[in-house]
């Protein structure tokens, strides 16, 4: 029976994303536009891969055609190119969720970075990133979907220009396949080379030749047999020795749906108390869903070669970027999706596979700098929520963080860099977060380390923010921030050549407690500073209060609380600090200047002064007086 015979052809309006996208697909000419097969075929192989897992519960789904196979039929004359499969199938409603919305979050990020190209790389875009089934649109005119889900009577249809509408309608049984779908592609006049078969078969082999599910290929009208151009043999079964780097390079972008190359393959079999087959990969560009809300991963999950999910939680989520599968022998194929992902099973497979991808890195890491520094350049970032996160292997993933530091140069530095080049009775590993790394390392805070040679990591992403906060520690030395309690570096001498060229300003202990006490509804300490050599003044944060930049990020947020009276440091040394000091002016002149250099603290950490209008009056009076 069928919930699907009885619906009338309906012309439907596509979701505001899907118009976008197909817009940009229609009206722009893209240089790698063969990537439309690659994947319509993954699709096709999905659909195969799902009815076998179904059939595993009711093995009449199958009926008398058990065996999944996709087969692309070409016509020349009609202009058209055909590619059907076996597979589960779809009903009118699955046609209309499926193909009239953009379900997989990511696609948005997509059509922005598209929408955003100003340099041309839009042509490379659609082939690094893909884009399922719309990418038909960027060769035919009008495509057609036929299909019936597996078990089903009726059968239903799907099509459109791709100009803003689709239309659903009913269709005779036999003008549809006995299961599965049937996409038509009716080729644009600039596109008809994609019913040429040496031209089609080039592309099979070259982007689907490593799909789970058997090829053939046919030319309407022809007397000759269907050509078969892929057996359907899972490559991760098949010995390393026997796979090449092109055979590798086929399958990532087929399983990963991207169009660069792996910068880093790994294929193993786990044998021992659970055995199971991992291919996985890590691309050599980011994904364009790798900073998704949901976090997730792109691992399928097979059992006995039948595709299970992808949705199983095999890597942790700052694994995510790693794609490929794992292909369990002792999780049973009868559990439901749900039961599998509690199962003690995959909890040992999940903990060896993350291991293992851990353990190639170091082994990268080790052998390689140059090539694991560019993995690191797209996903350190990613990674590094791993130091939040994972307690666990806080410690490996503390040895696999690179960063850039004020003694760099720009190169990327180890903590085992770090802690070798240490200065003489420096005690703590010391940061500075931030947005921007040349504001970072631009800060009034950074003057004093870098005045003695002491290397500070500088760090830009969110996420460091946070594990930095954690109590974490590196061979025993703790990390410090630049921008928090006092600094302690009166017992680590300057630089050869950075001696101070101004004595202490005599009587500034007067003017510090004037300000400490004008001040006091804004700061709660006014002091002398020992990481201040050029800068007159700078904020910190107490002791036991919470870094400056996490606090400034969740108050942005609203997730902070009532935010903490910084400390307002002033540099003994500075010439206008040495004047202040020395000065005759009346109260109220020495408590504007007070404000003021507050306000300048302020300005430096990026931030807006406290009351701009009173600012503004303050720095009025200065002027008239100083004219």
């Amino acid at each position: 029976m069928t919930t699907d015979s009885a619906i009338a052809a309906e012309t439907r309006a596509f979701e505001a994303d899907v118009s976008k996208l197909l817009h940009m697909m229609v009206h722009s000419v893209y240089s790698d536009r063969d990537v439309f097969l690659r994947e319509l075929i993954s699709n096709a192989a999905d659909a195969c891969e799902k009815l076998r897992y179904e059939a595993i519960a009711d093995p009449s789904l199958l009926g008398e055609d058990p065996q999944p196979q996709i087969t692309i039929t070409l016509d020349k004359d009609a202009g058209t190119l055909i590619l059907a499969d076996n597979g589960i199938g779809m009903t009118a409603a699955d046609m209309g969720e499926t193909l009239g919305t953009i379900a997989r979050s990511g696609t948005k990020a997509f059509m922005d970075r598209l929408s955003a190209d100003k340099n041309g790389e839009g042509q490379q875009l659609i082939g690094q990133f893909g884009v399922g089934f719309y990418s038909a649109f960027m060769v035919a005119g009008k495509v057609e979907v036929i299909s019936r889900r597996a078990g089903e009577s009726g059968a239903a249809s799907w099509s459109s220009d791709g100009l803003g509408t689709y239309t659903l309608a009913p269709v005779d049984p036999a003008q549809a396949p006995a299961r599965g779908t049937k996409v038509i592609l009716h080729l644009l006049d600039d596109a008809k080379s994609y019913a040429e078969r040496y031209n089609v078969e080039r592309i099979v082999k070259a982007q689907s030749g490593h799909v789970p599910v058997p090829i053939f290929i046919e030319e309407a009208g022809s007397d000759e047999e269907a050509r078969q151009l892929a057996d359907g043999a899972a490559l991760w079964t098949k010995p390393k020795s026997d796979i090449s780097e092109e055979d590798y390079t086929d399958f990532y972008r087929s399983v990963a749906g991207q169009f660069d190359k792996p910068a880093l393959t790994l294929h193993y079999r786990a044998e021992g108390r659970h055995e199971y087959s991992v291919l996985t990969f890590i691309p050599e560009s980011k994904p364009f869903d790798l900073f998704d809300p949901d976090r997730s991963g792109r691992i399928k999950l097979y059992v006995r070669r039948v595709f299970i999910t992808d949705e199983a939680e095999i890597l942790p989520r700052y694994l995510r970027f790693v794609r490929g599968l794992v292909d369990s022998a002792d999780l049973p194929l009868n559990m439901s999706r749900e039961m599998i992902q509690d199962s003690p099973v995959l909890s040992a497979i999940q903990k060896g596979v993350s291991n293992r991808v851990l353990s190639e890195l170091e082994k990268l890491a080790d052998a390689e700098p140059e090539r694991y520094a560019a993995i690191w350049e797209n996903f350190g970032a990613v990674l590094k929520e791993g130091l939040y996160e994972d307690y666990a292997r806080r410690e490996t993933l503390l040895g696999l963080a690179r960063f850039k530091t004020t003694s760099s140069n720009g190169e990327w530095r180890s903590l085992k860099d770090y802690v070798f080049a240490l200065k003489e009775n420096q005690t703590a590993i010391y940061y500075a977060t931030g947005t921007d790394l040349e504001r970072i390392a631009d800060s009034p805070q950074l003057e004093g380390f870098k005045a003695r040679g002491i290397e500070v990591l500088l760090l830009p992403d969110q996420i460091d923010n946070f594990w930095t906060s954690m109590g974490a520690d590196y061979e025993g030395k703790p990390f410090k921030s630049v921008t928090q309690g006092a600094a302690d570096l009166s017992l680590i001498p300057l630089a050869e050549g950075r001696e101070p060229t101004n004595a202490a300003a005599e009587d500034v202990t007067g003017f510090i407690d004037f300000a400490k006490e004008a001040l006091a509804d804004y700061v709660s300490d006014v002091r002398i500073s020992d990481r201040l050599t050029t800068s007159a003044v700078c904020l910190v944060a107490p002791d036991n209060a919470m870094d400056l930049q996490l606090e400034k990020m969740l108050a942005s947020a609203g997730r902070a609380p009532e935010r903490a009276k910084p400390i307002l440091e002033v540099n003994a040394r500075h010439t206008l600090i040495g004047k202040l000091a020395q000065s005759s002016a009346s109260a109220d002149e020495r408590r504007d200047l007070s404000f003021l250099l507050l306000d300048e603290a302020r300005i430096a950490e990026g931030e807006a002064p406290a009351d701009p209008r009173a600012f503004v009056e303050r720095l009025e009076r200065l002027m008239a007086k100083s004219l």
